[in-house]
């Protein structure tokens, strides 16, 4: 027990002091550059303009380099890499142990990561120089959706054909065998994580929310004795930890497509791994209320010619437009993320 929370532990302070060591060389390296949005976003989800969001978020989204999130799966794939290579050279079998890449339990979550971050990578890139088709740039949200969609289908087939998995578990009921099904159930649970994205539009509103999140699996993992799992939530939190120290207010930086892709798919590996998918809305509440939030403005402006739920969408833009003070908003999400998170944690560990 001891050596296990230490496994945990060691890895994830390695993984925030990596983060905080390479963030000045990324930091230079996107001012020097101007990584930033050259114009803001001029048009909604569902049509229409954004004078509102334009009005609250000009001078930041032209002045604020993205791609924030290479701090969190560069130090996260660098913490992995240095566990997994100092087993070798040392005679300690404690040292040796330290290791948590693992076929049944981190293989994927660290596939989905890294793919995931790179395609958001490509997205940043674009909407940086202004092309690609998205509004203000980057790739075409169709685009974005598809490669979401393979990637799910993959997480879907490794869990039916390589590890055996083919249910999920209800609360307090048991299994539900879904067969062959588990395939498009796991590649719909990872878009609706997706479409969760954007929650990235405050400073420290989506790394808060996130850390939570991820260390909130971590525990789940740790007490169903999925020790490597665990160690791997808690890497990401502590990196995610290391991103947040430079983007509480004022932000250094946004974690954009690159973080918050290749975040939310993993996740989505990780709430299979752990059975506790179906609790996933409870723990991800913050993720899932900001995409209802969108459906339901898109919704109303499509079906009341025009008319509008909220100010503005998502619904943390809504609060600002009120006017909150940022800072206000995402300290709230943090207390209701971490809510969410325990009563999450305690239907898991009982049900």
């Amino acid at each position: 027990m001891i050596f296990d929370v230490v496994k945990i532990f060691l890895p994830t302070i390695t993984a925030f002091f990596i983060g905080i060591a390479i963030t000045p060389f990324l930091t230079n390296f996107l001012y020097a550059h101007k990584m930033w949005k050259k114009k803001v976003r001029d048009e909604g989800l569902g049509g229409g303009g954004t004078p509102i969001f334009k009005k609250l978020h000009t001078n930041k989204e032209i002045g604020t380099p993205r791609m924030g999130g290479i701090v969190i799966w560069v130090s996260v794939l660098l913490t992995i890499l240095f566990f997994t290579a100092i087993g070798p050279y040392s005679n300690n079998i404690d040292v040796q142990k330290l290791n948590f890449l693992s076929r049944d339990q981190t293989w994927l979550p660290l596939f989905t990561l890294i793919v995931g971050s790179l395609v958001g990578l490509v997205d940043d890139i674009l909407q940086i120089r202004g092309s690609g088709g998205y509004r203000a740039g980057g790739l075409a949200l169709s685009k974005r959706i598809a490669m979401v969609l393979f990637l799910g289908a993959i997480g879907g087939w490794w869990f039916f054909i390589k590890l055996g998995v083919s249910s999920i578990h209800i609360p307090f009921i048991g299994d539900f065998i879904l067969g062959w099904f588990i395939i498009p159930v796991f590649m719909i649970t990872m878009l609706m994580l997706f479409s969760g994205g954007v929650i990235d539009g405050i400073d420290g509103l989506a790394g808060g929310v996130m850390a939570i999140i991820f260390s909130a699996y971590a525990g789940i993992a740790f007490f169903q004795q999925q020790i490597n799992l665990a160690v791997f939530c808690a890497v990401v939190a502590g990196a995610i930890l290391a991103f947040l120290w430079f983007n509480i207010p004022p932000a250094r930086f946004y974690m954009s497509e690159t973080g918050m892709l290749g975040l939310t798919t993993s996740l989505t590996v990780v709430a299979f791994l752990t059975k506790s998918v179906l609790v996933l809305p409870i723990i991800a509440f913050p993720l899932i209320a900001t995409t209802v939030s969108d459906i339901l403005q898109v919704s109303s402006k499509k079906i009341r010619n025009g008319k509008k739920i909220f100010l503005v969408a998502p619904i943390h833009h809504h609060f600002e437009a009120l006017g909150w003070p940022s800072y206000k908003i995402t300290m709230r999400y943090w207390i209701v993320s971490i809510v969410c998170a325990i009563t999450g944690m305690i239907i898991v560990l009982i049900g």
